[in-house]
C-alpha cells in the first residue's frame, strides 16, 4: 500500500490509546539502541506517554498531528515553537520532537507525509528553522531528515558516571576538597 489513502489530521483526545502505544515503540526502540542513555519502557509506558502527548494539544504553540489510514492512527508527528535557546547557542526555531510510524507502515512515504505536515505548521507558526535530534543509530530517520534538507549541527555525547555507589564516593571525595 502507498501512502495516498492516509489522511494527516491534527490530533484529538480520542487518540490517546493509538497516541501512547506509537511513544511506546519510540521508547523501547531508543532504550534497545542504548540502554544507558534512554529511558527503559514500564509496563505504564504507553499510557503515561499517551497521557502526555494529549496534554499537548491546548498549547498554541505546539503542533500534534497524526497519520489515519482507514480509521486507525498508524503515525504522529509533536513539533513546537521555541524562543532563543542559549543552552543550544540558537534563536527562535521549530523543534521536531518526535516522529513515530508503526513499523508494519514504515517505508510507504508516511514518516514523510507527517514531517511535511510538520514542517509546514512550524512555517506558518513563523518558525525560522528547525531543529531535531536523532538517534545515532536511527539511519532511517537521519535518511529521511536529510532527503528533507536537514543538516548535521550537533553531536550529542554521554558519558555513564557509574552506579549510584560510584555517585556518592565521588561527590564525598569532592566535598572533601
Amino acid at each position: 500500500m502507498t501512502s495516498a489513502s492516509v489522511l494527516i489530521r491534527t490530533a484529538a483526545r480520542t487518540d490517546l490509546e493509538a497516541l501512547g502505544k506509537l511513544g511506546e515503540i519510540m521508547v523501547a526502540t531508543h532504550f534497545a539502541f542504548d540502554a544507558k542513555r534512554f529511558i527503559a519502557p514500564e509496563p505504564q509506558t504507553a499510557q503515561r506517554y499517551g497521557e502526555f502527548l494529549v496534554s499537548q494539544l491546548r498549547k498554541p504553540d505546539v503542533a500534534l498531528l497524526v497519520a489515519e489510514e482507514n480509521g486507525s492512527v498508524i503515525g504522529y508527528v509533536y513539533a513546537g515553537l521555541e524562543g532563543f535557546d542559549y543552552m543550544a547557542l540558537r534563536g527562535p526555531a521549530g523543534a521536531l520532537y518526535d516522529i513515530v510510524v508503526d513499523p508494519a507502515r514504515r517505508g510507504a512515504g508516511v514518516g514523510r507525509q507527517l514531517l511535511d505536515a510538520a514542517l509546514t505548521w512550524l512555517a506558518a507558526h513563523g518558525a525560522p528553522r528547525v531543529v531535531l535530534s536523532t538517534a545515532e543509530q536511527n539511519e532511517s530517520a537521519q535518511r529521511l531528515f536529510a532527503g528533507a534538507g536537514f543538516r548535521p549541527t550537533m553531536i550529542e555525547m554521554t558519558l555513564e558516571l557509574g552506579d549510584a555507589a560510584d555517585d556518592q564516593e565521588r561527590s564525598t571525595k569532592r566535598s572533601k576538597r
